[in-house]
């Protein structure tokens, strides 16, 4: 396993993040348990999740459910220290949490003391922003977004509370870093040029959707990140399992994120399994595992802190984590960008 050093941090993480969205729902606090036991053995030393979670199906009954499998861990295990925990506060729309209401200096206050809590530690190593207040255009909501319909008369005054708030929650040692998640290059140049002129915290990174699939980070946001030392942590690096090659022919397995979400948040469209078909006969061609082949492609891009792996089954864990020693050759990679260049898709 390798590791990174995020932004301009102290946090020194394995490129393979273990995310935890599935356990709650799809998995049990011991099968939860089960798969952190695994990845730390591994040299996993990153962990991801978010007071929403567990998904599929979301439910205000289960919210949080997930951070209490994590906090359940450190209690047992008494290894908190041995890994870097990042989770997020939830803000506008989301009605399972505080009714949906935006974020602001009082919900992050709300909320963090909550985690900490269903996570039974003192300190969250990176807390971030779910989505920005605004509106944002990932969740598949590019289709329809119009940034001129944003009222961004509030925006400096909403940012500026939130870095005073996680000045503090650094202060008092309960947060150690402020990133963001579903941002775009706009969003995360403010939140810098407010941290600059105010002397308070910078971000550190952002969490965003990144796959062969999906592939916008490449633009500007890669510049920002080169030239800021913001670093991306990628959601979704196999595209929900797509690319797995397990839903070609429009198929669902049992047990699958697609036998919960039937259209996977909007990816399962158009044209993708003639694409993803395209990256398995890579892999296969190559005697490559085709989601071990999409989670290596991650992480060659130069811009990328860590890239975030689930699991429902320890199978699937293993083989995910089998990723970090898999080096992807030149050959494969122009067969990788001769595909994209052919089929230059966002679903």
């Amino acid at each position: 396993m390798e590791y990174r050093t995020l932004g301009r941090t102290d946090l020194n993480v394995s490129r393979l993040c273990l995310g935890s969205m599935t356990w709650g729902t799809q998995n049990t606090i011991e099968e939860g348990h089960e798969q952190i036991d695994y990845a730390v053995d591994h040299g996993v030393n990153f962990i991801d999740t978010a007071e929403m979670y567990p998904v599929n199906p979301i439910s205000k009954e289960t919210q949080g459910a997930s951070e209490v499998v994590i906090g359940d861990w450190f209690e047992k295990t008494g290894r908190r220290n041995d890994m870097v925990l990042a989770t997020k506060v939830s803000g506008n729309g989301f009605k399972n949490v505080r009714d949906g209401i935006p974020i602001s200096g009082a919900t992050m206050r709300e909320a963090l003391e909550s985690s900490l809590k269903r996570l039974k530690t003192e300190t969250i190593d990176l807390y971030q922003l779910h989505w920005p207040n605004r509106g944002s255009y990932h969740f598949r909501q590019y289709w329809t977004f119009d940034a001129t319909k944003q009222k961004v008369e509030d925006t400096p005054g909403h940012i500026l509370d939130v870095l005073e708030t996680a000045a503090q929650f650094i202060k008092e040692g309960k947060i150690r870093h402020l990133g963001l998640s579903n941002e775009s290059c706009w969003g995360t140049g403010q939140f810098l040029k407010i941290a600059d002129a105010n002397n308070l915290p910078r971000v550190a990174t952002i969490q965003n959707e990144y796959n062969l699939l999906y592939r916008t980070y490449d633009l500007d946001l890669a510049e920002l990140s080169h030239h800021e030392d913001v670093d991306l942590i990628c959601y979704s690096p196999v595209a929900a399992g797509i690319l797995s090659g397990k839903y070609i022919g429009d198929k669902t397995p049992a047990g699958s994120r697609r036998s919960h979400v039937a259209n996977l948040g909007g990816r399962y469209q158009g044209d993708v399994d003639v694409v993803t078909a395209k990256y398995v006969d890579i892999a296969k061609r190559h005697d490559l595992d085709p989601t071990q082949m999409a989670l290596a492609f991650c992480l060659t891009r130069p811009f990328m802190g860590s890239v975030i792996f689930g699991a429902v089954s320890m199978e699937q864990l293993k083989n995910s984590i089998g990723a970090a020693d898999v080096t992807l050759s030149d050959e494969v990679l122009a067969e990788i960008q001769t595909v994209y260049r052919a089929h230059t898709v966002t679903v």
